[in-house]
């Protein structure tokens, strides 16, 4: 029962830390792009916060065997962001939305297709057994969250002419023994979640203030938005 109420505690908290960055109509004035949204799915597991990701399918014709979070491009049946992640994630990894409850939205990045795409963070039940559409997604393993700001594997590079810093992380899953290498988007979305989940700033520099994130990637936004 103690350690019922402990994990409880722990999500409360993260639940509270992220609804202060829930972006509103932060971004209700942004151009028209083509839109996407990913679901970034915390669970406890061994008693600590993870983060749930994919490996997509060899047979996907873009970014194959790359890891990311489930989610995919609009649709006009969805209403919103948040709709287009939990289809999404329905879709590719058999998540259903009864299954999620959604924390917040995080600031929307442009990526390199020139997609711009909306995180939605979220808690997923500890007891989710993923069922991988084999078209989409090729595996599904969790990583714990603190690992995006406190752990080793990471390294990061910059790109000349892009205004973010490229993050990798190499992780070995200890249930399965797999090694998957993180990084792009989908690494700075999970810094940003965990910097915000937890309130720490990670032991290697980021870009962005960990205490008010939103001005960077205001800014990132129209720096890629006026090299299109």
């Amino acid at each position: 029962m103690f350690k019922e109420r402990q994990m409880d505690g722990i999500k409360a908290t993260i639940k509270n830390n992220l609804k202060l960055f829930e972006m509103g109509n932060t971004f209700s004035d942004l151009p028209e792009l083509p839109k996407a949204s990913v679901l970034i799915p915390l669970l406890m597991k061994s008693g600590e916060m993870h983060v749930l990701m994919t490996v997509r399918s060899l047979e996907l014709r873009s970014s194959a065997g790359m890891i990311c979070f489930p989610g995919g491009k609009y649709d006009p049946i969805d209403r919103n962001e948040i709709d287009t992640a939990l289809r999404e994630s329905e879709e590719e990894i058999g998540l259903a939305p009864d299954q999620v409850e959604v924390v917040c939205r995080l600031p929307p990045i442009i990526n390199k297709s020139g997609i711009l795409v909306t995180p939605v963070v979220a808690f997923i039940d500890d007891s989710f057994k993923a069922q991988p559409n084999p078209a989409e997604v090729s595996d599904v393993f969790t990583v714990p969250l603190d690992y995006f700001i406190n752990r080793s594997g990471h390294s990061s590079y910059t790109v000349t002419g892009y205004v973010m810093e490229i993050h990798s992380f190499l992780y070995q899953d200890s249930d399965s023994g797999k090694v998957y290498t993180i990084w792009g988007l989908t690494a700075i979305l999970a810094i940003l979640t965990a910097v915000l989940a937890f309130r720490r700033k990670p032991v290697f520099e980021i870009a962005f203030d960990a205490e008010d994130p939103l001005p960077y990637f205001q800014r990132n936004f129209h720096f890629l938005f006026s090299k299109m």
